[in-house]
């Protein structure tokens, strides 16, 4: 079945992101490969189904191998299967983390473009709209009026500033909630002995 028509620009977005793709799996050396050919091998779950039927087997075995009469390889409470269960743990950790360093640092890199996208992005919406306001004062049978909304978007954001702004927003909205639990747990806690101290009073009347 033929894949629907895309338009062309749709086409040349496609095309670029499978060149960038491209471009970074041949810098991943033969190592890394093989290391992350195993991780996802590590990680289906016939892997762990495997590996938790290989542990029963074992420990059954091992368990009736004195009542069938075969050789005990591994006594209770199963030192030589901790050790395989303990080096295969650790195996697995490395080969995670070292796959894993690698996806962080390729996510690093296209967070770096896509931020630079997204300001290059901005420039030029900036830049337009400051052509269409140019555009608009001059027109003859356009009404010259001021926009504020239009004033403000001419002006390009610097991006510390928006970041400031956004972590002092959710720091306010972190610390609201709590603020309010400790002022609702002071409430309570004064509720008790207020009504304590009407009771005393009525039983002194």
């Amino acid at each position: 079945m033929a894949s629907p028509p895309v338009p062309n620009h749709v086409s040349e977005n496609i095309e670029t992101i499978a060149q960038l793709t491209a471009v970074s799996g041949s810098r991943v050396s033969r190592h890394q490969r093989a290391i992350e050919a195993l991780t996802r091998h590590l990680g289906r779950p016939r892997t762990l189904y495997t590996l938790v039927g290989a542990a029963i087997v074992w420990v059954l075995y091992n368990a009736t191998a004195k009542y069938t009469g075969c050789p005990i390889l591994d006594h209770p409470p199963f030192f030589a299967l901790q050790g395989v269960m303990t080096g295969y743990a650790a195996i697995v950790a490395t080969t995670v983390l070292t796959a894993q360093n690698r996806l962080n640092h390729e996510a690093e890199r296209r967070a770096h473009l896509e931020l630079q996208v997204i300001l290059v992005a901005e420039q030029k919406a900036t830049k337009i709209i400051a052509l269409l306001e140019e555009l608009r004062r001059d027109l003859p049978n356009v009404r010259d009026r001021r926009d504020a909304v239009a004033d403000a978007m001419q002006q390009r954001a610097n991006p510390a500033d928006v970041l400031s702004a956004l972590e002092n927003t959710l720091e306010s909205s972190y610390s609201e909630p709590a603020t309010a639990v400790e002022t609702s747990g002071a409430t309570n806690s004064s509720s008790p002995s207020t009504s304590g101290l009407g009771g005393s009073g009525e039983g002194s009347k």
